[in-house]
C-alpha cells in the first residue's frame, strides 16, 4: 500500500541586511482544460490555427448569442479534483468578472469565484527521497480564457486573435504552503504530472495550456507557524502576485527576486503595496503591472445566462471508478512490487508512458535490472539524442529479451551494451542477433582455464605480484576478458583466477 510517511522540508531562508527572513508562497495555475471544444461554444480548440479561425459567435460576443456549458470540460474538471483527493462540490454557480481588455470581446468573463465546482484537496510534492512537502488546494473552478493581444506585427498597431478565447480553463488555486522557490517550480511539476495522468491537461507550457500565477510575500521566522495555527494572514507580509509563469526556471529566479525586493523595501522602513506585476527574464527582475484588484473591483454578480450547475453524486461515483493508477499509487507500487528504489521509482513514473513502457520491460523479469537498463541505458540515449520514450526505436519486448539474455547469463553486461547499440541502431530480435554473431558468453570453464593458463604461463613476473598483493589478480581477469573478446563469463573468470593464485 502507499506509505505517505515524509519529512517536512525546511522553509527557504533569505538573509537581509538586517534580519533572517522566510518565504511564503501560493499558487494559482490555469490549467486548459484537454478537450476538442471550448467550454460555452462548438468552436475548436486546435493549437496553430490561422488567427481568429475557431472562433464561434458566443466567443467574438456577436449580439444575442447565449453560452452553453460543455459538459465534458465539467467532467474534466471533476476529474482532475478526484485526482487532487479534493471534495466535489455537486452544485456550483458561474459569475461575470467584469473588467475592460481588448482581447475579452464580452468585456466580462465567465468565471467561478464565488461556487467552485471543486473544494479542498491536497498533493504531495516531493523534494526527494523521504521528503515532501503537503500543499493544500483550496479550489478549482472553471473559466473561459481570453484572447491574444498581439504587439510585434506593426509598430503602430496591436493585433487581436481570438482562438483561445472560451477556451476552458481549471483555476487551480493553493493554500500559501509552499516555502521556497525550488518548491513552487515542484509544485508545478507535480501537479502537471498529476494533469497528465489524468488526461485533463497536456500540460504543455511552451503553447500556455500551463501558466501559473505566484504569490509571493517574506514573513520573520515563527510568523508563519502562527498562521498556521490561527490562519490569521495578519501575520504574513504582504503578498505581490507575478502574473503568466510559464517555465519552471523562472518561476524560481522571479520568486527569489521578488522575495529580495520585498526585504529590501521592508527593511528600509517602506511597505510592500499588493499589486500585480510581470518577471522580465532578460533583466532577471519583477516590474510592477497594476495594484491588485479587491473582488469588489470586478463587479462580480451570478451570470444571467447560465444557470446554477448541478450534477448527481452517481455521476461523479462513475468518473471516480474511471480514474488511472496515479503517480504516488504508482511509485509506491514499483518500490513494493519491484524492490526500486524510492529515486529510481520516481524516474520513471514521472510520466503515464514511461511508467508503462518500463512495466512491459519489467514483467515476468528482474525489475531491478530492468529499471538499470530502462534509466541508464534507454533514457540515457533518448535524452542525449532529445527524443522521449513514444520515439524508442527499441520497444519493451526488444529490451526485455535483452535482459532475458543477461539473466540467462547468456552474455555479459558488456556483451549486453553491444547488443543494445545494435538493436537501438538497426533493430531486430536479441537472441537473433546473439546467435548469428557469435556474441554468446563463453561459460565452458575449459576454454576459459585454458586462457587463463596461457597468460599465466607468459607473465611469471606479474603472478609473483599478485601473490603477493591479491588486488593484482584483476590484471589477469582483464587479460582473460580481453583474450576471450569479452565473452568469458566474468564470475568463471574470477572464480578460477582466484584459484590458481592462491587468492
Amino acid at each position: 500500500m502507499l506509505d505517505l510517511t515524509y519529512e517536512t522540508p525546511k522553509p527557504k531562508v533569505i538573509a537581509g541586511a538586517k534580519h533572517d527572513w522566510e518565504l511564503v508562497i501560493g499558487m494559482e495555475v490555469h490549467a486548459q482544460v484537454s478537450s476538442n471544444a471550448k467550454l460555452f461554444s462548438g468552436a475548436s480548440t486546435a493549437f496553430g490555427a490561422e488567427p481568429n479561425a475557431n472562433v464561434a459567435f458566443v466567443d467574438a460576443a456577436m449580439p444575442g448569442m447565449l453560452p452553453v456549458i460543455n459538459e465534458y470540460c465539467v467532467e474534466q474538471a471533476v476529474r482532475t479534483g478526484l485526482g487532487l483527493k479534493a471534495e466535489i462540490h455537486l452544485k456550483s454557480a458561474f459569475d461575470r468578472k467584469n473588467y475592460f481588455y481588448p482581447d475579452l470581446p464580452q468585456g466580462y468573463q465567465i468565471s467561478q469565484l464565488y461556487h467552485p465546482i471543486v473544494g479542498e484537496g491536497e498533493i504531495i510534492v516531493d523534494m526527494g527521497p523521504g521528503v515532501a512537502r503537503k500543499v493544500r488546494i483550496e479550489r478549482i473552478h472553471l473559466e473561459q480564457d481570453a484572447g491574444k493581444s498581439v504587439h510585434d506585427m506593426d509598430p503602430n498597431m496591436s493585433f487581436v486573435d481570438l482562438n483561445r478565447t472560451g477556451v476552458a480553463l481549471m483555476e487551480i488555486v493553493s493554500r500559501p504552503d509552499i516555502r521556497g522557490p525550488e518548491e513552487a517550480a515542484a509544485y508545478v511539476t507535480k501537479l502537471r504530472q498529476i494533469l497528465r495522468y489524468l488526461g485533463t491537461c497536456d500540460g504543455n507550457m511552451q503553447n500556455g495550456n500551463l501558466r501559473a500565477d505566484v504569490n509571493v510575500s517574506v514573513c520573520r521566522p515563527g510568523a508563519y507557524e502562527k498562521y498556521m495555527e490561527t490562519q490569521d494572514f495578519s501575520h504574513l507580509g504582504t503578498r505581490c502576485e507575478i502574473k503568466n509563469m510559464n517555465s519552471m526556471r523562472f518561476i524560481q529566479a522571479a520568486i527569489e527576486y521578488e522575495a529580495r525586493r520585498q526585504i529590501a523595501i521592508v527593511e528600509a522602513g517602506g511597505k510592500v503595496d499588493q499589486e500585480t506585476r510581470l518577471y522580465d527574464p532578460d533583466k532577471n527582475e519583477t516590474r510592477s503591472m497594476r495594484s491588485k484588484e479587491e473582488a469588489h473591483d470586478y463587479r462580480y454578480f451570478p451570470c444571467p445566462d447560465l444557470l446554477p450547475l448541478e450534477i448527481e453524486q452517481a455521476w461523479v461515483d462513475d468518473i471516480a471508478a474511471s480514474l488511472p493508477e496515479l503517480p504516488d499509487e504508482k511509485k509506491a507500487r514499483f518500490v513494493n512490487d519491484f524492490s526500486l528504489s524510492e529515486y529510481d521509482a520516481s524516474v520513471l513514473t514521472a510520466d503515464a508512458e514511461s511508467a508503462a513502457y518500463f512495466e512491459a520491460v519489467a514483467e515476468g523479469r528482474d525489475g531491478k535490472l530492468a529499471a538499470n537498463w530502462v534509466i541508464n541505458e534507454l533514457f540515457g540515449r533518448l535524452k542525449k539524442e532529445d527524443h522521449d520514450i513514444s520515439e524508442s526505436p527499441v520497444s519493451p519486448a526488444q529490451l526485455g529479451g535483452i535482459i532475458e539474455l543477461i539473466s540467462a547469463e547468456t552474455i555479459s553486461g558488456k556483451i549486453a551494451k553491444d547488443l543494445f547499440e545494435i538493436v537501438y541502431t538497426e533493430g531486430g530480435d536479441p537472441s537473433v542477433i546473439v546467435e548469428e554473431r557469435g556474441m554468446k558468453q563463453v561459460t565452458d570453464t575449459g576454454a576459459i582455464e585454458a586462457a587463463l593458463d596461457q597468460i599465466i604461463a607468459d607473465n611469471p613476473a606479474q603472478v609473483e605480484k599478485a601473490k603477493v598483493n591479491p588486488k593484482l589478480a584483476g590484471w589477469f581477469v582483464g587479460q582473460v576478458m580481453k583474450a576471450t573478446g569479452s565473452k568469458a563469463n566474468p564470475k568463471a573468470v574470477n572464480e578460477l583466477v582466484q584459484q590458481k593464485l592462491g587468492g
